[in-house]
Formats: structure tokens, sequence, C-alpha cells
């Protein structure tokens, strides 16, 4: 009988999926020495975008990037073709078949050979896998059989945790249909104000040192900021007039309420597996917080309040005001962006207006993108 030590045996703990990515890193290095990097992109279909989410290094310079899928010919060859791509000499691949950004951060970086495998979830593309060398022409069959099956690991191990927010977002919706509530904000603002939020915190990653599992998390979820309105009658939720000081006051308790019902959702569907559940949490619990200290549901101010937060309210306040309501017409961009920046260190966070305002192209291409349909 003889001892063997399992070199995957870090797959079984309940640790955070990247340090899974790290594990299965290792692993492969000690057949593939040359194997120094592996990352993870995401895409999103509405938007084709590509965009980089989890990478196995200890410092990444290819993080906070993310390009349209149609920018990278070769790329989009992948997912039509459903086949991964062997670039055995980096320094030859042709200019001609990446953008210029991503070329220079390659070099920089100093890779010379590469191996990309498509993610497909039941036949849905939803991302790739970058296997980098730090030496040229070491991709053979026998190497990239042994790299196809940690691709697939992998690939498993991101499907396991994107699924289960997924169920999670359903139980949500689920809740919300048997309850018959209606919240009268459509499916439009929220695939711009999870945008807006991404946005934001790509904006000011370097500052507040945020990665992109971080960044990745605060734009899945974010559309649930408001879940807590389940719980308002409809005679509050939907009433078209301005609420009196008692209906003000149980619309607020959807702060709270939001946070308790993410809480029995985690419980009852045993999703306790989800990492960054406090983003969430936090996000429906505080996004109404004022960094005056004159928001709900406690009074917090300042950095009192969590950055996802803080982000999320930026993004739903300017996406409101340039969005038709019962009540108001759509305002234009530039006076939502005046009311922004008056409010911007009293009511919001100054540096999410800042990243909010300062990317006000990327802004017009998610509204040009997700326009609302159903205008007063």
């Amino acid at each position: 009988m003889t001892s063997h030590r399992d070199s995957l045996e870090n797959l079984n703990k309940h640790i955070p999926l990247r340090d899974k990515l790290i594990a299965a890193h290792e692993s492969i290095c000690q057949q593939l020495p040359y194997i120094v990097r592996i990352a993870v992109t995401l895409y999103d279909e509405k938007t084709r975008m590509l965009k980089t989410y989890l990478h196995s290094g200890d410092e990444n310079r290819l993080e906070n990037y993310q390009q349209l899928i149609d920018n990278a010919p070769s790329l989009k060859e992948l997912l039509e073709q459903g086949r991964p791509r062997v670039i055995n000499n980096l320094l030859t691949f042709s200019e001609n078949e990446q953008d210029q950004e991503q070329r220079q951060r390659i070099a920089r970086d100093g890779y010379k050979a590469s191996y990309t495998l498509p993610m497909f979830n039941e036949g849905d593309f939803f991302g790739f896998i970058f296997f980098n060398s730090s030496e040229k022409d070491v991709f053979t069959e026998i190497s990239l059989r042994q790299l196809d099956l940690y691709g697939h690991m992998i690939a498993l191990m991101v499907i396991n945790e994107l699924s289960s927010i997924k169920t999670l977002t359903a139980a949500i919706k689920t809740t919300s249909n048997i309850t018959h509530c209606r919240d009268p904000e459509t499916g439009s603002h929220l695939d711009r104000m999870s945008r807006y939020s991404r946005l934001i915190a790509s904006s000011i990653a370097e500052k507040y040192n945020l990665d992109d599992e971080y960044i990745e998390h605060v734009f899945m979820f974010s559309p649930l900021h408001d879940i807590g309105k389940i719980s308002i009658p409809d005679d509050v939720l939907l009433k078209p007039d301005l609420l009196s000081e008692e209906e003000i006051i149980v619309m607020k308790t959807h702060a709270r309420k939001g946070r308790e019902m993410i809480d029995d959702l985690v419980a009852n569907f045993g999703l306790q597996n989800i990492k960054h559940i406090d983003i969430l949490r936090n996000i429906a619990e505080y996004h109404h917080e004022a960094v005056n200290g004159t928001g709900y549901p406690e009074g917090k101010t300042q950095n009192e309040i969590p950055l996802e937060a803080r982000i999320v309210a930026v993004a739903d306040v300017f996406d409101a005001l340039t969005s038709c309501r019962p009540y108001k017409e759509a305002w234009d961009n530039q006076q939502a962006i005046d009311v922004l920046n008056k409010l911007a260190g009293e009511k919001l966070d100054a540096d999410c207006v800042k990243a909010l305002v300062n990317n006000l192209d990327k802004v017009e291409k998610i509204q040009q993108l997700f326009v609302q349909n159903n205008c007063c």
C-alpha cells in the first residue's frame, strides 16, 4: 500500500473560485511548467462584449479589460466554429486578428504562446479559457490533451458558480410572480443600470484595488437591488402620484426587507456556496444610503456605506432621471449629469459620480443598446 497526495484536493474545499483556479494551475505546472497563467473571460450575449473575470497569477496586467468580440476576429471565429485555438508563437500571430491594445498587453506581459478554449454550457457559449505560456512551440498533441481535461474542469467550476447566481435570480423572479407584485421598473432599466454599475466599478478599480471578480459580481447582483419591493403593497408601489409621509415610511422598508429576503432565499435554496454574496446583501440593503448620513435604513455616512452600494446608487439614480415614469418625463443626459454633480459628495459618492460622468460615450452606447420600450 502506497500513499499518494491528491494534487487537486483543494478543489474539494469550500474556497473561492479563484483559489480553485490557482490550485488547478499549480497542478498543471507539475506537468507543464511553462504554463504561467490561466485566465477566464466571460461573454455578455446582449452586448457581445468579452470581459476579463478570473486569473491564476499573482499579478494581472490584463484586469478590468473588455472588448467587443467583433473586434477580435480570431476569437469570434472560435465562437462560430466552437473549436479551440493554438498559437505556438505569439510574435508571429497576425496583427489583423487582434486589436492593438490587446497586442500591446500580450507583448508587455511576455507571453510567448497561448492555447484558447471556448466554454459552452448546454450548447450556449459563455466565455473563454486562456492558457498562456512563457515559452514558444510548446503546445503538442500530448500537452493539449492534458490542457483540454483541465480546461473542461475549470469550465465546470465556473458554470457551477454562475449557475448558483442564476438560481438565486430565478428564485427572486418566481417569488415576485407568485406574490403578484409588479415593480414599475422595466427590464431595460435593469439592463442599463447593471451595465452603468459595471462601468463605474471598472473606472474606479485602480483607486480601490478592485479585481475583475468583484466587478463582475457587482454587475450580476445590481439588477436585484430593489428585490425588497416585492413586499411593498401595490397601492404604494404602483401609486402614480407622490407618496404620503406614511407611504414613504412603508416604501423605505424595502431596503431592509430585501436583505432579509436574500438571507431566506440563500438558506432555503441551499445557495450558501455563492461567493461574494455579501455584495448582494449590501447592494439590496444600503443602496439608498447617502454619504452625508441622510439616507436609509441606517443613516450610514461616507465609507461606512459599502462601495458596491455607492456604485449602484449612482447608476440607479442616473437611469431613473433619464427614464420616463408615470409621474415624470425622461430627462436628457446633460440634465441628469447636472443633478449628479450637485449630489456628488452630498448624497452620492463623488468618485462614482465622476466615473459615470467621465464615460458618457460608453453610457450612450449602453442607452442605444437598451432602449426603453414603454415610455409614458
